[in-house]
């Protein structure tokens, strides 16, 4: 596994990759690597012929009190499990390779961004987009795989893609999960065994919307109050938002009549954690009219 930290170094690697009909598949991440990370890899294992994968904690996507000083890092335990995929190539730049002294450029996606995580944390995806449009022109990839755990993540990423004509396939994969249900994320290392406890209510929550939809519900507000009413149960933990949203637009809805997001950002503790559920609704078959 070669580890590659300039950018015009990663981009030849992608040149010669190319040159040889190799196809790359690339898996952006911020590293402290977990199952659903190893996931996305194993998936790009599979659809390529090669396999790059990016560690960089991206400073342009935390706000002023967020924790980037604190974001968990250790870059040998990661290559340790890259190994295991195996990953060909490993971009993990500093910093400064990637915000050049004098930066000033910038790609802000600007309508799928405004709800749920962008109107809580202003800039993010901001940093989100341009890290990403920055590691597409370096890396090159003909495939980039990411979570739908970061589900307006993964939205932005299309939409700019598709705005700004990347040569490149998203691929959105399921969110993992440890077998008690909690969405695997970097951040869960901050738990106390007390509040990790407190955050299943989260992956809980979900489930109580999506049990409602199959009773019959047909309204967001319903929806709502059925998560609403679990997370209510949990010891502590402050629900920053519990949105039902469009799955395309994440715009909010009254009458569920598409899919629908479901997604919740909650504090457990200290520690944000986000979730969220797709949710179809049934073909409802009317009855035939009476002759």
């Amino acid at each position: 596994m070669e580890i590659i930290r300039d950018a015009r170094q990663m981009q030849q690697w992608a040149d010669s990759a190319r040159i040889a009909g190799e196809k790359i598949a690339c898996v952006p991440t911020m590293g402290y690597l977990h199952e659903g990370h190893l996931s996305l890899m194993r998936e790009g294992r599979r659809r390529a012929s090669k396999l790059a994968v990016s560690i960089f904690v991206n400073p342009a996507q935390f706000g002023p009190n967020e924790d980037l000083n604190s974001y968990p890092r250790d870059f040998e335990r990661d290559c340790a499990l890259m190994e295991t995929v195996p990953v060909d190539v490993v971009f993990a730049p500093t910093p400064a390779v990637m915000y050049p002294p004098g930066f000033q450029t910038w790609i802000e996606v600007t309508e799928i961004t405004q709800g749920l995580c962008g109107a809580r944390r202003p800039g993010h995806f901001r940093g989100v987009a341009t890290v990403v449009a920055k590691l597409f022109n370096i890396m090159k990839p003909h495939l980039a795989i990411f979570g739908e755990k970061d589900y307006q993540q993964l939205r932005t990423i299309e939409r700019m893609v598709r705005d700004l004509n990347f040569d490149v396939e998203i691929l959105g994969m399921p969110t993992v999960r440890e077998r008690d249900g909690l969405a695997m994320s970097s951040r869960n290392a901050y738990l106390s065994p007390e509040w990790r406890t407190s955050a299943l209510a989260i992956s809980q929550a979900l489930k109580a919307a999506a049990g409602r939809l199959a009773q019959g519900a047909t309204h967001a507000r319903e929806l709502r109050e059925a998560a609403q009413a679990t997370l209510h149960e949990a010891n502590g933990l402050n629900v920053q938002y519990l949105e039902v949203v469009d799955a395309l637009t994440l715009k909010p809805v009254d009458r569920i009549e598409a899919p629908v997001l479901v997604a919740i950002a909650a504090f457990a503790g200290s520690t944000r954690l986000i979730d969220n559920c797709v949710l179809t609704p049934p073909v409802r078959h009317q009855r035939p009219p009476r002759a």
